[in-house]
Order: C-alpha cells, then sequence, then structure tokens
C-alpha cells in the first residue's frame, strides 16, 4: 500500500506534467480557436492553483515538523 507522502508527490508528478503537456499544446500551435486556447490556458491556471496550494500545506506541515522537532531537542 502506498503511503500519503508518496501519493502526494506522484500527484504533484502528474499536476506538472499535466501543465507541460497543456503548455506544449499552446507553443506548438495545438489550439484551433479562441474557445479551444481559453479552455487550455483556464486549465493550466486551475492545475497550478491546485498544485501551489498542495506545496503550500506540505510546506506548512514541515515548517511545524521542525518546530515541533526543536521543541523536542530543548
Amino acid at each position: 500500500m502506498i503511503n500519503l507522502e508518496a501519493f502526494i508527490y506522484k500527484q504533484q508528478k502528474f499536476l506538472r506534467d499535466e501543465i507541460e503537456r497543456n503548455v506544449q499544446t499552446l507553443v506548438n500551435g495545438g489550439v484551433d480557436s479562441m474557445e479551444n486556447y481559453k479552455y487550455i490556458t483556464g486549465t493550466i491556471h486551475a492545475l497550478d492553483a491546485v498544485s501551489q496550494e498542495i506545496s503550500n500545506l506540505l510546506e506548512e506541515k514541515e515548517q511545524k515538523d521542525n518546530v515541533r522537532s526543536l521543541t523536542k531537542e530543548v
């Protein structure tokens, strides 16, 4: 069974890969209409927002863990 941290990091990799795939679609001219362009840019924005939120939550957890370990040492 996969642990929670491994799952979260795999999800982050998935999000980064999806962002990159969508960016490459834009860069390589894979957009045939303004509607499609808006959809892809919206998807990129949403994926990036989710990825950033996960990073922020992990950072907060790491900071709390560091504070706990420091207080245990004192």
